[in-house]
């Protein structure tokens, strides 16, 4: 670290978390609740709160920081609620309606599902204009662009109100001067209007995606825009030194001015650093496998990391839109704290996707909620300290919780508040536990081979419950856990991406010539761009993708190759990596088959000094750091049994307990089930691991020999 600071900031849906990292190795971390209506307040609540814990004022804080990181849901949000700016698109004539088409197909999982509704159009149909030009397979011109068309069209969203505007043209990859001229157009006309390009935006083969692509941005670049600068402002105000750095779903950082022009990569920019933040946690005992379940209020993300990397997606149906950039991937589901139980037509107990949210939050909150949630639930079931949570600032009430739960669930299904409460818990770890299975088991991964990492401020309390279930038997939560993605943001680097279409058969001197020169160019601009915020040669990494397929296969996979020559020579290595991928991918390769390239991208990343890890000084035994004994519930029957309570802030290195128990943080609290013995690491890490055989989901020795 350059300066005496580093600041994280992670915007959930109810919490906004908090990371202030020092020179000297101090990682502190501070929770506010959210403010989805005026994001900008929670940072400045956060930042008060800063001030009565540590006396240091925003202003010290922030004037001495070499980096402050923003991830924020303010896109995923107008996403999810369709609040996004009011779009037009500009397209060649007679594909208007390419992305109401949607490849002639719904969305995997619902192809085949009648009922299944149609997505909701970002840009309705009276604002798409069709412009006659066109381009192309081999990027000749056979219709030249109609400037009046354009004209015609700017002239309509200027009396429709239009605030953002996307220009996407078939085959625009090899032939943009007809989006470039349009462009210009638009800017004559309409000078205050948000525009995308798509070609620039997202300049790879497939027209749906990059269309899609491009008004997902144009939708969401407006609301980005106001956004960023408001909080630039602000910290400018503050006396910052240097820009504000913006987390990407890319799982890099990146200046406000490229998330704006580029929102889309700002969708999931929150749990997208999630796996940096796990690898890290995890690298004292080498672990490279790791499932990271990040449960906060609203709702649950997982990300996995296997062999030190992170699963990145390309060509995703994300929230219904096609989105085309490369994103980390992340497995959401409504499942969090303020997850609601109801029950169904079939009279049977279900949980969520609806959440109380932090207005009016859960029941016990006493702020208006008056459904039951998973918080509720966990307050019944004595896992949560009544006294409140984030260290006593958001008290809990229990009897409104009870009165909750009994009128809504306990009583129309006949059981008392302890069973309703322990089976609301068990649907919803149910539920995450499927969630985690489709990022493990259904892409070809054994959990049993992963550790499972705790992040988020709720995850504590159903993490041994979820590995359980999973048959994993090695857990690791930090005491940063219920900010851990905040934590990710301020040991990441600034990373971006650059592309290319690359329409080629890989063979022969002149195609590997075509490769080398694309990926030169490509990164020669991600140089340019990284030195000029202040990147040395030495500081700068890169990475290769391509997608690539068999002649003739409609759909291409993704490569990674290294930062090589391409070569004639070297063409032979990319089609072995090519082989092995698609097998590991289908289960089967076709070594003499012809193989082409689609499209080509570099990641360039520049690499920010790492702040100091934690470390936590010995311990002087658990007992020295139990507060306290509270009644519990551990199984269906609703029975509960005396169970201890811990005080993490007193628990040092090498102290370690047993089941049942529970450890409170000041952030989180952490439910150790029957079974499981946990240790405290010397960086601050919880290591839980299952003492009984029978608990790692493995046949019993007998059972297999009978």
């Amino acid at each position: 670290m350059r300066s005496k600071y580093r600041l994280g900031i992670d915007a959930g849906g109810t919490f906004t978390d908090f990371i202030l990292a020092d020179a000297q190795g101090s990682v502190r971390i501070f929770k506010v609740l959210s403010t989805p209506t005026e994001p900008t307040k929670a940072i400045r609540n956060g930042l008060q709160l800063i001030t009565e814990e540590t006396g240091l004022s925003a202003e010290e804080i922030v004037s001495n920081s070499d980096l402050c990181i923003n991830g924020t849901t303010v896109g995923l949000n107008a996403l999810i609620t369709h609040t996004g700016a009011k779009t037009g698109l500009i397209a060649t004539k007679g594909h208007e309606d390419s992305i109401e088409i949607r490849l002639g197909h719904k969305e995997d999982g619902y192809r085949y599902d009648p009922d299944y509704p149609p997505a909701t159009m970002l840009v309705p149909r009276h604002l798409r204009k069709g412009i006659r030009e066109r381009v192309i397979s081999d990027g000749s011109v056979k219709a030249p662009l109609n400037e009046d068309d354009v004209r015609e069209a700017c002239r309509y969203f200027i009396a429709e109100g239009v605030e953002s505007v996307a220009v996407s043209f078939v085959w625009s990859v090899l032939h943009p001067e007809h989006e470039n001229r349009a462009a210009e157009i638009v800017r004559e006309m309409m000078p205050d209007v948000r525009l995308t390009i798509g070609s620039q935006l997202y300049p790879q083969v497939r027209e749906y995606t990059r269309t899609s692509t491009a008004i997902v941005n144009a939708y969401l670049a407006p609301i980005l825009q106001r956004y960023v600068e408001a909080i630039d402002a602000y910290f400018r105000e503050l006396g910052s030194k240097h820009p504000v750095r913006y987390f990407q779903s890319n799982g890099g950082l990146a200046l406000g001015k490229v998330v704006t022009d580029q929102s889309v990569y700002a969708i999931n920019s929150g749990p997208a650093s999630a796996p940096q933040a796990a690898l890290d946690v995890g690298k004292p005992w080498g672990e490279q496998n790791i499932i990271t379940c990040d449960m906060g209020g609203t709702s649950f993300d997982i990300t996995l990391t296997k062999d030190g990397k992170a699963n990145v997606n390309k060509n995703i149906d994300f929230l219904r839109y096609r989105i085309g950039i490369p994103m980390i991937q992340v497995e959401t589901l409504g499942a969090g704290g303020g997850s609601i139980g109801w029950i169904d037509d079939m009279g049977l107990m279900q949980m969520g996707p609806q959440s109380a949210g932090s207005e009016p939050g859960p029941a016990c909150y006493g702020q208006g909620g008056e459904r039951p949630t998973t918080t509720d639930a966990n307050l019944v079931l004595g896992y949560l300290n009544a006294d409140g949570l984030v260290g006593g600032r958001l008290p809990l009430d229990l009897e409104k919780a009870r009165a909750a739960i009994r009128t809504h669930l306990a009583d129309p299904l006949g059981i008392s508040v302890e069973k309703a409460a322990y089976g609301m818990f068990t649907i919803v770890n149910n539920n995450m536990v499927n969630a985690i299975r489709r990022v493990s088991v259904e892409r070809g991964y054994d959990p049993r081979d992963f550790v499972l990492m705790g992040a988020g401020g709720a995850t504590g309390a159903h993490i041994t419950a979820l590995a359980r279930e999973m048959g994993i038997s090695k857990v690791l939560i930090n005491k940063l856990a219920s900010g851990l993605c905040a934590y990710g943001q301020i040991i990441s680097d600034v990373k971006y991406n650059y592309m290319a279409p690359a329409p080629l058969r890989l063979q022969g001197a002149e195609a590997a010539k075509t490769l080398d020169d694309l990926f030169n160019g490509l990164e020669a601009r991600g140089r340019e761009d990284l030195a000029g915020d202040g990147f040395s040669d030495a500081e700068i990494s890169i990475s290769r993708t391509l997608d690539m397929r068999y002649v003739g296969q409609v759909h291409e996979c993704t490569v990674e190759i290294g930062p090589f020559e391409v070569t004639e020579a070297s063409l032979e290595d990319i089609k072995a990596a090519f082989h092995a991928r698609h097998k590991e991918l289908y289960t089967y390769d076709e070594p003499h088959n012809a193989v082409e390239v689609v499209n080509v991208e570099s990641a360039i990343t520049g690499h920010v000094a790492k702040p100091e890890r934690m470390h936590i000084a010995p311990g002087r035994g658990a007992a020295a750091a139990l507060k306290g004994h509270r009644e519990m519930v551990f199984n269906a029957d609703g029975i509960a049994q005396n169970t201890p309570v811990y005080d993490g802030s007193v628990l040092g290195a090498g102290d370690t307990l047993h089941g049942p128990a529970v450890i409170e943080e000041v952030t989180t609290t952490i439910v150790v089930e029957p079974g499981w013995t946990v240790s405290l690491h010397e960086t601050g890490t919880y290591v839980l691991t299952v003492d009984q055989p029978a608990l790692q989901a493995e046949p019993a020795k007998e059972l297999v020999e009978a």
